[in-house]
């Protein structure tokens, strides 16, 4: 079974280019090519993300939990990428990777349209 998680979005050019250009995904495929509304296809490694601007595929504010074998690192490179989160200074899992007592550290990012990806690595 595969689950492919899918993210409403407000303008297909301008999350594609977050998600390819700070977060590591591909885009594989985006129906139509320009304009919208549109639904595209995103690789990053082995596992899918769905992007639409069509009204019934999602809401926005939700969030996705994106399993990685190192958080830290990650964030770092993120970061270099112009991944900026001044906008929530109150949330320290915002600002950086952080040990969860569920036994997990992570770090959130929000996209443009105010969805979250939970970057999260299991703890042994």
């Amino acid at each position: 079974m595969t689950i492919i998680p899918n993210v409403r979005c407000g303008d297909m050019d301008r999350s594609i280019a977050f998600y390819t250009g700070v977060l590591d995904f591909q885009l594989e495929e985006r129906w139509p090519e320009v304009g919208n509304p549109a639904f595209a296809r995103l690789r990053r490694e082995s596992d899918y993300l769905y992007l639409s601007t069509h009204g019934g595929d999602g809401v926005f504010g939700q969030a996705v939990a994106v399993i990685v074998p190192r958080v830290d690192p990650l964030f770092d490179v993120f970061r270099a990428r112009g991944l900026d989160p001044s906008h929530k200074p109150q949330s320290p899992v915002h600002q950086g990777p952080v040990d969860q007592t569920w036994g997990t550290r992570e770090f959130y990012v929000d996209d443009p349209d105010g969805n979250t990806l939970r970057f999260t690595q299991l703890l042994e």
